[in-house]
């Protein structure tokens, strides 16, 4: 089993790391309005997608069904997990052989043995949305679009130019990138899939990066985001999930390799 030292390398400092290049490649440079100026049209000086209804519909409006479908069923099933516990153990009440037999009973099992992971999916995806809004109204960053660089009549800032601890900066709401965040919330999966070692747990998680990203692209070739807005995303959206996960299940439990068993208490969790 990797040591503590690899285990947070990986999982704090390379994420702390990235942020710095971030901030040093991006943030201290005109890199993303370079990548940007690459994408207006010649002639209208416009981005081309930018009110393309067909595209917002594919690449903003349904793709919010994962998330938004995922952290919905994350709610109900941690509800669901409070029932069976109270019916298991009087099989002869009428409502307990209607659950039975109507084949409800077998997924209020599955709940309940998978309340922990459940409730967490839960509270990370709010902490991850939270840390997000909390970001975006104490910084009041711009979207490129909004600003005098493209037509708006904003100033163009960087986050650390408004940033406030304790009182929103402004009405900006543009940084980091919400959609892609929504993208990268789907992380919280990627934890649980550690805690249960399932085999292709990497794999997931790099599909769940690729769908981050992905979301994230789809805003900046319209103009509502750069580049940069998608990277800040995954990178708070990760510790988030990270914090979370450490709280739920504990280092041991997200350390050990796909092949080894799982812990003791991971098919019922004692969580109350």
């Amino acid at each position: 089993m990797p040591g503590r030292a690899t285990f947070y390398r990986n999982n704090l400092l390379l994420p702390l790391l990235l942020a710095a290049i971030v901030f040093v490649a991006f943030d201290l440079t005109e890199l993303d309005r370079w990548i940007s100026n690459l994408l207006l049209d010649p002639a209208t000086g416009q981005f081309p997608l930018l009110h393309n209804q067909w595209f917002e519909k594919v690449t903003h409006k349904w793709p919010r069904i994962l998330p938004d479908w995922t952290g919905e069923l994350a709610v109900i099933g941690s509800l669901l997990s409070f029932i069976w516990p109270r019916l298991a153990n009087r099989p002869q009440l009428g409502v307990t052989r209607l659950l039975e037999k109507a084949r409800i009973a077998p997924v209020l099992r599955f709940t309940t043995r998978h309340r922990r992971d459940l409730l967490f999916v839960v509270v990370a995806f709010a902490l991850s949305t939270t840390v997000i809004h909390y970001l975006k109204s104490h910084t009041s960053v711009y979207c490129p679009v909004e600003t005098t660089l493209y037509g708006g009549h904003q100033a163009r800032v960087e986050w650390f130019e408004n940033f406030s601890w304790w009182s929103k900066a402004g009405d900006g709401r543009c940084w980091p990138g919400g959609h892609a965040s929504s993208g990268f919330t789907l992380l919280a999966l990627y934890f649980v899939a550690l805690r249960h070692r399932w085999v292709h747990a990497r794999k997931l998680l790099v599909a769940i990066l690729l769908v981050g990203f992905v979301y994230g692209t789809t805003r900046v070739l319209q103009g509502w985001h750069y580049m940069s807005h998608t990277f800040w995303a995954g990178i708070f959206v990760w510790l988030s999930a990270w914090v979370t996960a450490m709280f739920f299940y504990g280092r041991s439990a997200l350390q050990a390799p796909a092949n080894s068993p799982a812990p003791a208490g991971a098919a019922v969790p004692q969580l109350l």
